[in-house]
């Protein structure tokens, strides 16, 4: 394991609960203030310590909900001194904006959206600017997460919608490169939530909308693209592994999040129909797989671990669900890495598949395998 693995920590996982129809005080001490440079400290404290030599880690972050103009410059010192990096930040437009966001058909809406837009990249290259990872093709992600831009109601508004977010993400992106042009920029589909309808609620949707707003507004393709989330996917049924082809194919996987909906393991219930559970990542042989892909494209940027604790888990179970998911992705590529792929296609060529199903379950069980041996 001689090459360094970039693995991102999400700022949201480390809540005192959900609330709602689960407790939201079962963890108390990450409820008041303990705030986001405080989460820094946690991760490089109990987090870091538990990782192989070849795992980098990095934070992800929301725009104002978890950094702001108050507390950036202690989030970027903590950052700094603890050796961990800024790898991810997102404008946290669903904390503000029911009606559409950028792309909204009220006015008013739109504007303090794209504001909010702009503010985020702003402090990405302003105060934060001094944790970035040093090496080239390892700066953080702007990441669109599409939660405020959906729509409850079919009316014909929805295509001025659509037009309006082309509109402002092309605004947010000429921004962006008058700063530097050195953040990767990728939407995160969903299908729903906040809203039941989403703008952008596919991998292929994302990779559409890029091509558009090349075609429309001249916004070039390069260190453009998509979030690879996994449980988004997982959530209506759809086959992150071809989701994954396909960002490849078109060069566009600028950043990942390794979470999954739990319902290709055999063991975790969730999957298609279900909200989203946000589980960490899971050995199967899917993720095998993705990993052996990724590999073969030499990714080796920032995959970030969009978790939840459990309901019932105490700050203690909470960090350790986190470990095991860093764990669980290391482990899979090591699987894959050591596949006999040569023999793989040549069973796959033959149509020999349940011999093709054997090596790929002798995978997962190798990587259970390695797993095992790093958590100890």
């Amino acid at each position: 394991m001689a090459d360094k693995s970039l693995h991102s920590i999400c700022r949201w996982t480390f809540n005192p609960g959900k609330g709602g129809f689960v407790p939201g005080d079962t963890r108390p001490e990450w409820g008041g203030a303990f705030g986001s440079p405080e989460m820094v400290k946690l991760v490089a404290d109990k987090i870091a310590p538990r990782m192989p030599d070849n795992v980098e880690l990095g934070i992800e972050l929301h725009y104002d909900a978890e950094v702001d103009d108050d507390n950036a410059a202690a989030v970027a010192d903590a950052l700094v001194d603890n050796k961990l990096y800024l790898a991810m930040i997102t404008p946290g437009a669903h904390c503000h904006f029911g009606y559409g966001g950028v792309a909204s058909l009220d006015p008013n809406e739109r504007k303090a959206a794209d504001e909010l837009g702009t503010k985020t990249v702003d402090l990405a290259y302003g105060t934060l600017k001094k944790a970035w990872h040093p090496d080239a093709g390892k700066e953080p992600s702007l990441i669109i997460w599409n939660g405020s831009f959906g729509y409850d109601i079919a009316t014909i508004g929805i295509r001025q919608m659509y037009q309006n977010l082309k509109e402002s993400i092309a605004g947010l992106c000429k921004y962006e490169a008058k700063k530097g042009g050195s953040l990767y920029i990728g939407f995160e589909p969903k299908p729903n939530e906040g809203h039941p309808a989403m703008l952008i609620p596919t991998v292929a949707s994302a990779l559409l909308f890029w091509r558009k707003i090349e075609d429309e507004f001249g916004i070039p393709k390069e260190k453009k693209g998509v979030n690879k989330e996994f449980g988004h996917s997982e959530m209506i049924g759809l086959d992150h592994v071809a989701d994954t082809v396909e960002e490849l194919d078109n060069d566009m996987m600028v950043h990942m999040h390794l979470n999954s909906q739990g319902y290709n393991d055999g063991i975790i219930l969730g999957g298609p129909g279900k909200y989203d559970i946000d589980h960490g990542t899971r050995i199967n042989g899917m993720n095998v797989a993705i990993a052996g892909l990724i590999q073969q494209a030499g990714f080796n940027r920032w995959k970030g671990h969009d978790m939840q604790a459990r309901a019932y888990d105490n700050a203690e179970q909470g960090i350790d669900r986190v470990v095991r998911s860093v764990l669980s992705w290391e482990a899979c590529e090591l699987a894959a890495k050591e596949l006999d792929t040569a023999a793989l296609m040549k069973v796959l060529a033959q149509r020999e598949t349940a011999k093709a199903e054997d090596m790929m379950r002798a995978a997962v069980v190798s990587a259970q395998g390695h797993f095992d041996k790093m958590y100890k």
